[in-house]
Order: C-alpha cells, then sequence, then structure tokens
C-alpha cells in the first residue's frame, strides 16, 4: 500500500467514527454502478447522454423486438399468429443485417468490442 492509500482508509474511518457518514443519500441501499470500461473513451460521453435520455441505437432496438418476438414464437400455439411472428421476425432479422452493413460495424471496431455487454443489459 502506497502513502496515499494509508491516508485515504485514515480519513474515511475518522468520518465514520465523527457519524459523518451516517446519513447519506442511498444509505443501506446497493449502488448502481455503471461499467463504461468496456466502451472507447470518446464515445462515453455520448453514450452517456443517449442512455440518460432513453435512447437506444436503431440496431439495438431492432435486436431487442427480435428478441421479443423470438419469446413470443416460443409460447404461442396459434400457427396463424406464429406465421405472422416468423416473418416480422425475418423481416427484423433483414433490416438489421442491412444495418450492420451500412455501417460497417465489426468485430474490430469499437461496437464489438462491447456488443456482449449491450446485449446482456437490454436482456438478448
Amino acid at each position: 500500500m502506497d502513502i496515499g492509500w494509508i491516508l485515504a482508509e485514515e480519513k474515511i474511518k475518522s468520518a465514520i467514527n465523527k457519524g459523518d457518514l451516517d446519513n447519506l443519500p442511498g444509505k443501506g441501499k446497493p449502488l448502481q454502478l455503471e461499467d463504461l470500461s468496456g466502451i472507447p473513451e470518446e464515445l462515453r460521453a455520448s453514450y452517456k447522454i443517449m442512455k440518460n435520455a432513453g435512447m437506444l441505437p436503431e440496431e439495438m432496438k431492432i435486436k431487442k423486438e427480435m428478441a421479443t418476438l423470438e419469446e413470443l414464437l416460443l409460447q404461442c400455439a396459434d400457427e396463424t399468429l406464429k406465421a405472422d411472428y416468423k416473418r416480422q421476425l425475418s423481416e427484423k432479422s433483414i433490416r438489421f443485417q442491412a444495418l450492420m452493413e451500412k455501417r460497417k460495424i465489426s468485430s474490430s471496431s469499437a461496437f464489438g468490442n462491447y456488443q456482449g455487454k449491450i446485449n446482456k443489459r437490454i436482456g438478448l
């Protein structure tokens, strides 16, 4: 441990003993940490702005809709409805592929580096 770490620990312990940390907002609740480590530094600000505004990139919206349609297909018993879901899923899949081609997002790009994290967060 370096001296900075030791000094920080001492200040924290002192604040706890004095009761300075007793009435903090969110006490006893889990922290809502945002892991932006997989996002390139130059994209983090725009990512946060979009996230705070409740926006998703178009390809992520389509991916989420595809996941919903796949779930509906698994639970559907009506053959007519099933055929409609399959058609919609096919259309979404084609649209998604077209977007990926248009944007030329490859596995070596920034998106490829954190695609798994995005899919996990939106439930894919």
